[in-house]
């Protein structure tokens, strides 16, 4: 006996509607489930691009300048910069670059330096290193040196941040995988009670010359329908409350914040790939788990 796409599908859909209590606790089961995913997945890929041009950074060190140093004086200051070792080259930033730097992060937003009466950047030195591990003895030679007010590195951001990223990821792994085996046996739960009502059907199908496939296949295509289900409740949610907070994030108080996060459009079709993926492969777990364990043909 072959098997019958649209018999398949029918047979999925009519099932979901006799157990249609069971298939929304199955829904809203995976779509909490991926909800949660999505949320982990967004907080990890957004400090992971923190991380990354943190890093991008840490190849080099800004030594702030007091105001009233001479062109003299600077040149005299990236001298004794350059004979630090571990140094590879020094660059010299005004004031007014700073700014425009400032500006073109800021994007939309740099709107709100240009009501600025006076520019509050210091001039400051970008110092290039051979290699991130000279680091330290490059700011410890800075030390010496007159007419630096301040320095700026980055190693205790990267390395908090990736300290962050590894706990989020960890305590994100133990809960998804909660998660999808409570998804996962709720599913099964669903496809027993279809197994159960419909198990004099199956042995005649059985007597007629039915094939076990032809009898599984409505089982897992309706376990798949209600992971994508789930699955796609979740994404649309996802979407909602990413575009929120991105926009949230963008305005006045979070400006700072906002240049690091990544846009919706670059995320959304990445979690609706995994939303899809993983709410297949729930219902198409939970089905096959029912099948062999009650679906003896």
């Amino acid at each position: 006996m072959t098997i019958k796409p649209i018999f398949t599908l029918k047979q999925a859909l009519k099932n979901l509607w006799r157990n249609r209590l069971m298939s929304i606790a199955s829904i809203s089961s995976v779509s909490a489930t991926l909800m949660i995913l999505g949320i982990i997945f967004a907080l990890i890929i957004n400090i992971n691009a923190m991380a990354q041009s943190a890093k991008d950074q840490f190849d080099s060190i800004q030594a702030y300048l007091y105001d009233d140093l001479s062109a003299e004086q600077i040149t005299q200051v990236m001298g004794k910069i350059e004979n630090v070792v571990g140094v590879q080259s020094v660059v010299y930033e005004s004031k007014n670059d700073a700014l425009e730097k400032m500006k073109a992060s800021w994007q939309d937003n740099a709107y709100l330096l240009e009501g600025l009466e006076a520019n509050p950047l210091p001039s400051s030195l970008i110092i290039y290193l051979d290699d991130i591990y000279y680091s330290a003895g490059v700011l410890q030679g800075l030390k010496g040196i007159e007419g630096i007010e301040d320095v700026k590195s980055y190693q205790d951001i990267v390395e908090q941040l990736l300290s962050i990223t590894e706990a989020i990821r960890r305590a994100g792994i133990i809960v998804i995988f909660v998660l999808i085996a409570i998804s996962t046996f709720i599913i099964h739960n669903t496809i027993k009670l279809t197994v159960n009502s419909r198990y004099r059907e199956i042995n005649i199908m059985k007597y007629v010359g039915a094939t076990n496939w032809f009898i599984r296949w409505p089982f897992l295509t309706e376990g798949t329908l209600l992971g994508l289900v789930g699955a796609g409740i979740s994404a649309g949610l996802m979407k909602l409350g990413y575009d929120y907070v991105f926009e949230m994030m963008h305005s006045d108080f979070y400006v700072l914040i906002s240049a690091y996060v990544i846009p919706p459009e670059a995320l959304m079709n990445d979690i609706l790939f995994l939303f899809i993926v993983i709410g297949a492969g729930i219902g198409a777990l939970g089905s096959i788990w029912s099948m062999r364990k009650y679906l003896n043909v």
